[in-house]
């Protein structure tokens, strides 16, 4: 194993001239819950650490009125969980956090560090992309914001720049009429890990009918998934029974589910029609926790 360099810049300013200097050859690490396990089993090999750990200003949740939730890079899985503001602008995301591993590891966790590991089986990106949240990023070049819909590319790889540092999650502000659900399905007692997670936002008018429905599925490919075709079957209909089963059989049918030790990619597309429909009626407030 190679001997690796510890850098620990004093401001997001250093931090990212660390890594615009070493690019490749750096790994950022803040609660380091993953990276670790990446380092121990040799699984990456940097010739630098670029800690976070004595930069300011980047573990804030904090909302604005017209802006939305700002989750910063550097605040813990457990301060975003159990955030008043998170609980109470988007409770479906507080929830999410809070499925997260357990509480000693959400206390290290990182809100950036968990969505810029890009694990397929974490819970929080697949509420992230339904919410639409953007991802902030800083480089050299100046700052930009990434959709998450565009930033998970595949397992373990997001559209961040080498020589990018992400620095904040912004959730927008939600629809009057939206609401949401998560459900995560977990087949291994052993472990938290989901065989599949299902979020579904749906914003309905006045009179109960769809403007928009997403559904996104977590944990069954190497990134989120979800299909425009189905969630258009929902716009400008009532979700009752038949329509809510016509958009998790096409979900069912469209993904190319991968098969790992929690589940088969035949189970995991049966699975997908049962949570996709659940997660929905959730949603509407017609189903339960599973």
């Amino acid at each position: 194993m190679r001997d690796i360099d510890i850098l620990e810049p004093r401001s997001v300013e250093e931090a990212v001239a660390a890594l615009a200097q070493h690019g490749d050859e750096a790994k950022v690490i803040a609660g380091g819950t993953a990276l670790v396990l990446m380092l121990k089993n040799q699984l990456v090999s940097p010739a630098y650490l670029i800690s976070l750990g004595r930069v300011p200003g980047l573990d804030g949740v904090t909302y604005g009125a017209g802006v939305g939730l700002r989750l910063g890079a550097l605040a813990s899985i457990r301060q975003a969980e159990t955030s008043a503001v998170v609980r109470q602008h988007c409770p479906t995301l507080a929830e999410t956090f809070g499925k997260v591993a357990n509480v000693r590891v959400r206390h290290a966790a990182t809100v950036g560090g968990n969505v810029s590991e890009a694990d397929y089986a974490s819970d929080p990106p697949c509420v992230l992309v339904a919410l639409r949240a953007r991802a902030v990023a800083l480089s050299p070049r100046g700052r930009r914001e990434i959709p998450l819909t565009e930033f998970f590319r595949d397992f373990y790889e997001t559209a961040l720049a080498a020589d990018e540092l992400l620095t904040e999650i912004v959730v927008p502000e939600q629809p009057a009429g939206a609401r949401q659900s998560y459900l995560k399905f977990v087949t291994r007692s052993s472990e938290d890990r989901p065989c599949i997670g299902a979020c579904a936002w749906i914003d309905l008018d006045e009179a109960g009918v769809c403007r928009e429905l997403r559904v996104t599925l977590g944990a069954v490919a190497g990134k989120p998934q979800e299909f425009a075709e189905a969630e258009a079957l929902a716009a400008g209909q009532r979700l009752g029974p038949d329509l809510i089963g016509q958009v998790a059989q096409y979900y069912a049918e469209h993904i190319d589910p991968l098969s790992d030790a929690r589940g088969s990619a035949w189970y995991r597309r049966r699975m997908a029609a049962v949570f996709v429909r659940r997660a929905i009626e959730q949603a509407l407030g017609a189903g339960g926790e599973v």
